[in-house]
C-alpha cells in the first residue's frame, strides 16, 4: 500500500516538500509550522498509510507519495537514510524540473552524488542537521552544489535557521562537521548517561542525580554561549588546586578520555566517508 495521494497539482513557488518523515523529516516539519509556515505551503512525501494519516492529523498537512511530493514542490528537502538516498533520487528524478533546488540531509551524501541522478538545472544543496532542531537548538552546516546559487542558499539557510544555528562551510569539511555536531549529540547523552549512572553508583537516587546531571550540562552550556568565554578558561575556574574536581580530571586524564573523543570522531567521519561512496 501507499500513502493517499491527491491529484498532481503544479509547482507553487512558495512550497516546500519533505521526502521522509522519521525523526529529522518531522522536526523539521514542525519546526517549520513553529516558525509560521503555513501548512498549505508544505508537503509530505512519506509511503507508509499510518505514518501519513498520523502526520495529517498532527499538523495539518497534506501527505502524499514521493513522486507527488516532488511534482508539486519547488524546495524538495530529502529527508532519508543514506543508503536510500539513491533509490529515492531515481524514483522521484522524473517529477524534477529545471529551477527546482533539491536539500539533501543525508551523513555522507555529496553534491555531486545528488547532481548524477537530478536532471540539469536543479540545484542542490547539502545539510548535515542534528536532533537538537526538535526543541529549536539545532546546529546545522549547509554546503552548496555546483549549479547552487547563493538564493538558493540563502533560501536553505532560511530554512534551517527554524529549528536552529546554522552555518554555511565548503563541502569539504562536511565528514567533518558530521562527525562533531551531526552525531554529537549522541555523545554528550552518553556523557549524561554515564554521569547519572556514577551518582547512582556514589548513593543518589536515580531521580537526583538525573537532575543534578541535566541541569548542570544545560547550566555549563548556557555559560559557554552566552559568556564567550574559551572552555579551558571555565575549566580552570572550576577546578581548585589539589581539590575535589582536580581529582576527577586526573582520572579522566589517566583513563584517556581526550584521546578516546578524537578517536571516535575520527571513526565517525570515516564512516561518513564512506556512506559518501
Amino acid at each position: 500500500m501507499t500513502a493517499p495521494t491527491t491529484p498532481a497539482t503544479p509547482a507553487s513557488t512558495g512550497t516546500t516538500a519533505i521526502v521522509g518523515a522519521g525523526v529529522m523529516g518531522e522536526t523539521l516539519l514542525s519546526g517549520l509550522l513553529r516558525a509560521g509556515r503555513s501548512p498549505a505551503d508544505l508537503v509530505v512525501g512519506e509511503k507508509r498509510p499510518e505514518r501519513a494519516r498520523e502526520l495529517t492529523e498532527r499538523y495539518g498537512v497534506a501527505v502524499v507519495d514521493n513522486l507527488e511530493a516532488a511534482r508539486r514542490a519547488q524546495t524538495v528537502a530529502l529527508v532519508v537514510k543514506p543508503q536510500d538516498m539513491g533509490t529515492v533520487l531515481e524514483q522521484i528524478a522524473p517529477e524534477l524540473r529545471p529551477g527546482q533546488l533539491v536539500v539533501s540531509l543525508a551523513a555522507g551524501i555529496t553534491t555531486a552524488f545528488v547532481e548524477a541522478l537530478v536532471p540539469a538545472g536543479v540545484a542542490v544543496v547539502r545539510v548535515m542537521p542534528n536532533t537538537p532542531a526538535l526543541v529549536d537548538e539545532g546546529m546545522a552546516a549547509v554546503s552548496g552544489g555546483t549549479h547552487a546559487t547563493e538564493e538558493n542558499l540563502a533560501e536553505v539557510e532560511a530554512l534551517l535557521s527554524a529549528t536552529g544555528k546554522v552555518l554555511r562551510i565548503p563541502e569539504a569539511q562536511q565528514d567533518a562537521v558530521t562527525a562533531i555536531s551531526g552525531s554529537g549529540p549522541a555523545y554528550l547523552f552518553f556523557v549524561v548517561e554515564s554521569m547519572i549512572e556514577a551518582g547512582v553508583h556514589l548513593g543518589l537516587p536515580r531521580a537526583t542525580a538525573t537532575d543534578l546531571v541535566v541541569q548542570t550540562v544545560v547550566g555549563s552550556a548556557t555559560m559557554l554561549r552566552e559568556t564567550g568565554t574559551h572552555p579551558t578558561v571555565l575549566r580552570e575556574q572550576v577546578t581548585s588546586p589539589a581539590g575535589t574536581t582536580a581529582a576527577a580530571l586526573r582520572e579522566l586524564e589517566v583513563h584517556k578520555v581526550r584521546a578516546a573523543f578524537l578517536a571516535a570522531m575520527e571513526a565517525a567521519r570515516n564512516r561518513s566517508r564512506e556512506l559518501g561512496a
